[in-house]
């Protein structure tokens, strides 16, 4: 596929205004990620990100576990070049602090390694990828179990509003923490996360962790908003879904587009993977209709489980040994 030969789309892609910063940036709420699983090769990131650009996605999520900055950076070098867009203030980035880098002396020199991987002399978002830390330096995933060690949240955190304070992100933030988990960062923080990614679609609606973020003020953001169909870790549970399938015929959608309608109608944002040209903009084609009250009630009513589970990320020698201390129960 070619990065020219997708029509620019129509849809212009609703942004929220992110709390606990002066900045005024904002998050355009669909975005668009890049973490592929089985991995791809940097030069297909590239292109799925250029033609991504071209049908008018700004937002786009990555992370250093994924491999995709690179690629991500050398996308948006050349849309700058090729004039798909003007100023590199017109996108919204975001990545992540992976486990190893996940202690207080190590989370400056990891964005700094980010943002020259990415090409890039700010971040608007950096986001503490898992609740967990691995031994200093140690890049490998999966994590040996023997190399976890508990996230000291407070000397992290630090790190992470230092990180803000000097100007190298706009915004912080975590992604698969809890409710008790938040209540921890929120104990030891000057400046709260602005953003929460979970994994959150009509199957797992996270409404006790959406309640608790909106009180918060931190904004909730959804991965996996499809099942992440096709990776290790997701399924195809979401798009095989009768209840979605039943609101996709009779609304003329796909089901993709259904789940990410919910999603967006529950105030939240949205992170979504396709790298193929004609899905990307049909993910994009959600903002022009909306599903009535008949077809929330039946998605309320869909049997909830998480799909999720972290197993990468529980050891006996870690700080959790088990599905349930992961996730504090909320499952």
């Amino acid at each position: 596929m070619g990065t020219m030969d997708l029509e620019a789309s129509s849809f212009s892609v609703p942004q929220y205004e992110l709390a606990s910063n002066g900045s005024g940036k904002r998050m355009p709420v669909l975005g668009f990620g890049t973490a592929t699983s089985p991995p791809v090769e940097p030069e297909a990131t590239k292109t799925a990100v250029l033609a991504a650009i071209k049908v008018g996605y700004r937002h786009f999520d990555t992370a250093t576990k994924y491999g995709s900055e690179e690629p991500l950076g050398e996308a948006i070098q050349e849309a700058l070049s090729i004039g798909l867009i003007q100023s590199r203030d017109e996108l919204f980035i975001t990545t992540k602090l992976w486990c190893g880098d996940a202690h207080g002396q190590l989370v400056v020199p990891a964005l700094k390694r980010s943002l020259q991987k990415l090409k890039l002399e700010y971040l608007d978002l950096f986001l503490i990828h898992w609740p967990v830390s691995a031994k200093p330096g140690t890049y490998e995933f999966p994590i040996k179990e023997e190399n976890f060690l508990p996230m000291d949240f407070k000397s992290v955190w630090g790190a992470m509003e230092d990180c803000q304070r000097l100007g190298l992100t706009k915004y912080i933030g975590v992604s698969n923490f809890t409710c008790k988990k938040l209540k921890d960062i929120l104990n030891v923080a000057k400046i709260p996360p602005a953003v929460n990614q979970v994994e959150m679609n009509p199957l797992w609606q996270q409404k006790k962790l959406k309640e608790f973020c909106l009180a918060k003020g931190i904004f909730l953001t959804a991965y996996s908003p499809l099942g992440a169909n096709g990776t290790t870790w997701g399924d195809n549970r979401v798009l095989e879904c009768e209840v979605l399938k039943e609101i996709a015929r009779a609304e003329g959608k796909t089901v993709a587009q259904v789940s990410l309608r919910w999603a967006y109608e529950q105030g939240v944002g949205v992170i979504v993977k396709s790298f193929n040209g004609e899905r990307m903009k049909q993910n994009l084609e959600i903002f022009d209709w909306s599903l009535d009250e008949e077809d929330l009630k039946k998605i309320d009513y869909i049997p909830q489980n998480r799909g999720v589970l972290g197993l990468h990320y529980i050891s006996k020698y870690g700080p959790y040994k088990t599905v349930e201390e992961m996730w504090d129960g909320e499952l």
